[in-house]
Parts: structure tokens; sequence; C-alpha cells
């Protein structure tokens, strides 16, 4: 597979940025090496741009005729390879090329029907939507995978999503104009598309997975038959009777949660894949209970995590790491070994990788500043993959799986 022609641009006119991309993506079409053909485009715009959605839709349609699929979606702040763009006015392009018989555009005017069997799905959606989780885990069961990536629509206007598909070719999407909003929209891939895609939580378990065993709604009652406060506040080595000491670690304290079949905490000290982070949201000292940000159930598992500027570096290194591996299973060269295994991974030449693109989905709460500066997420994510294609946005919830997660980031790469 080629590599996907990208860009990326910021201007206070929307028309100024497009023909900066357009330049970029014109450019690539006729390196070697580079698709010249592509048929998908992925568009992400910043909330700045919300307004004109269709305009630019049209726009991009217009000058790339023969980019007959479109799919993206609006976020407080957009990415691309080695650059954020929050609260700036931004869009980003990467065209994929990916044979026409292997993907579907879907959204709620075109749903996908049974003559598409979808193995894995990039997903957008409105988190206004009623029963968003459910969808999206129904969704998933139309996978032959169960294997969704993507994330929530995040905009402080109006929150729109992109779906035009023509299935390569050109005969469009019938009537549809192509900007939507509610509900899902995406592209399903069929098997012959191949990724690979991790979550990083951005945290590090620092107690041992314990069984909920007792709870009420979103208060967890008992932990391995103990009362939960008092769990908690052995855990983190805190007392009450010291309330300011003890409310500054509770802040930066969050869980672990999954089900009961399923680990929390893996074999390497990291969490498992199917964990969700959640806040704690409130203390019971009545109940000697713990309130957390979520539903939670008798029997399933939980273990206290903290985030940080250092976790959330760390963890974004391992999961590029892992991707590696998985693409490059054999031994890695020493310089890169270097690299991966530093503290300081934005630093250092940038690695190489046989990836065609990646999409990554962060959240809005995350960004460059929670890693230590502007841009420094994708700095951090550049140096470990290498100046691959990339573009995404930053998220009001972040789609991995068929779970809806929150505060994490999901990345997604095609062979």
């Amino acid at each position: 597979m080629s590599l996907f022609p990208y860009g990326h641009a910021t201007h206070p006119q929307w028309q100024m940025a497009a023909g900066l991309v357009l330049a970029q993506l014109r450019a690539q079409l006729v390196l070697p090496g580079h698709a010249s053909h592509p048929t998908l485009g992925l568009l992400y715009i910043t909330d700045h741009y919300a307004g004109a959605a269709q305009e630019i839709l049209d726009h991009l349609g217009a000058e790339l005729p023969e980019v007959t699929d479109w799919s993206g979606t609006v976020g407080i702040g957009i990415a691309s390879s080695n650059v954020e763009y929050f609260d700036e006015p931004a869009l980003a392009v990467m065209l994929c090329a990916v044979p026409p018989d292997q993907y579907r555009v879907f959204s709620g005017v075109a749903p996908l029907t049974s003559a598409f069997t979808p193995h894995t799905a990039l997903v957008h959606a409105d988190a206004a939507t009623p029963d968003v989780a459910e969808l999206i885990a129904e969704m998933a069961d139309r996978t032959a995978t169960g294997y969704l990536f993507g994330g929530l629509a995040s905009s402080r206007g109006d929150v729109v999503q992109f779906a035009v598909g023509g299935n390569g070719n050109l005969q469009g999407h019938g009537n549809a104009g192509g900007v939507f909003r509610g509900g899902l929209s995406g592209v399903a891939f069929g098997e012959g598309v191949q990724i690979v895609s991790r979550v990083t939580q951005g945290c590090q378990p620092v107690s041992a997975a314990r069984r909920i065993t007792g709870a009420d709604g979103n208060l967890v009652m008992e932990l391995d038959g103990e009362p939960a406060l008092d769990v908690l506040l052995q855990d983190l080595h805190i007392t009450l009777e010291q309330p300011q000491e003890a409310m500054a670690v509770l802040r930066a304290t969050l869980v672990g949660l999954t089900q009961a079949t399923e680990d929390v905490v893996h074999r390497t000290g990291h969490f498992g894949t199917d964990v969700v982070v959640r806040h704690i949201v409130g203390l019971d000292p009545r109940r000697r209970g713990v309130a957390i940000a979520d539903k939670v159930d008798e029997g399933m598992r939980l273990a206290f995590c903290r985030r940080d500027v250092e976790t959330a570096r760390t963890d974004l290194v391992r999961i590029c790491s892992e991707i590696r591996e998985e693409m490059e299973p054999e031994e890695l060269p020493l310089e890169l070994a270097t690299l991966l295994a530093s503290p300081d991974p934005v630093s250092g030449p940038a690695a190489t990788a046989p990836i065609a693109g990646a999409v990554y989905v962060s959240c809005a709460g995350r960004g460059g500043p929670h890693f230590g500066g502007p841009s420094a997420e994708m700095q951090i994510v550049r140096r470990a993959l290498g100046d691959v294609p990339l573009v995404g946005f930053f998220a009001g919830g972040e789609i991995a799986r068929s779970h809806l997660y929150g505060y994490t980031g999901v990345l997604t790469v095609f062979r």
C-alpha cells in the first residue's frame, strides 16, 4: 500500500487554508511511493470552520473530483503529523488509497447494507445522540472483528459530520449534501484493509486489582469484602484527618474498571486492553463508599490509578512501541530501541515504519499541555512512529472496540 497523501493548514479564512492543503495534497499525489489515485478522503476541521462545513466539503470535492468518498467530523482541536491545532481555524485532510470494494461510507442517510461485510470501522458520532454508547456497541456487533475506532465530535458550536459515499464511483451519494448532524457516520472497512490499533489510557495503576463486592448505582460500597473508602485510603496512603493532603491526592486519582472475566492490570504493570478509566466524583463517609463517574456492578474489577504528564507520555510511547512490534516483529535497531526506552521520547531522531497512514483520536481534555507543551502529544507519536501520514481530532469521547472511553487516545495505522 502506498503512502496516503495528507495536508493540514490554519488560516482565518477557510478558503486560504483549503488552498494550502490542496497544494500539499497535489504535490504528494505525484511523488514516488505515494498513492496517485485515492478515492477516500478523511476530513477534520476545528469548530471555527463548523459553520462553513458544507462549503468546505463542496470545495474539496470539486477540486479533487477523483475522491468520491468523504468521511470526517469537527473537533475543538485537530491533529496531523507533528502538529496540533487548538482554538484556531484549521483543517486536515488525508486521502486513503483503499480498494473501492474494501470500504463503505455510512451515515443515517445511507446505512450499511447486508451486501457489505465490515471487519472494522472508523466511527464518528454526536454525543447528544440518545443511547450513543449502545449504538456504538451495536455497530461493533455488526463487524466481523468487533473492532471500531474513532470518537465523538467536539464543538463549541455546530456539531457536524462528513459522510459522502460513492464507493469509489463518480455517482456520489445521491442528493445528500454530505454534512450531517446527530447519529453515527464513518467508514466500514473490509477484510482486505489491514489496521493495527491501540488505546492509551495515559494512566498508571497505583494499587492491586480488586473485586467490587458491593455496589449501588455509581457508588462502590465494598472492595474484596472491605469498605471501599477504607480500601481507597489504605491504597493511597492518605487519611481524612488531613483533608488538604488527601484532596490533593484524590484529585490526581482515577479508577480503572473492567468486567469480572477480564484483567484490570496486565502482567507488564499496565492496564489491560478492555479497561475504561473513570473519575472519582465523591466520597460517602457514612456508608464508607466511593462514587465514580459510571455505573458499577458487583463482580466488576477495579484498580486505582494516577494520570500525570510522565505517565501520559510513557503510556503513549508504549502503544506506539506495541504497534511497531506488531508491524515489525523482528528485532528493532539499537537506535530505535534506545529512543523508545528513553524518558524523553520527543528528543532524538524520528523513527520510520511501513505505515501507509494513521488516524489519531485523542480526548479534548488531553492535547499538548497535558504532555508538557504545545503539540507535544503529536511530537511523541511522530518520534515513535516516524513521519507518517496522519490526521485526527480531539474528541468529546473516544471509541475503541465496542467501548466509549474518556481521557484516552486511540491510534490506528493502516499497513
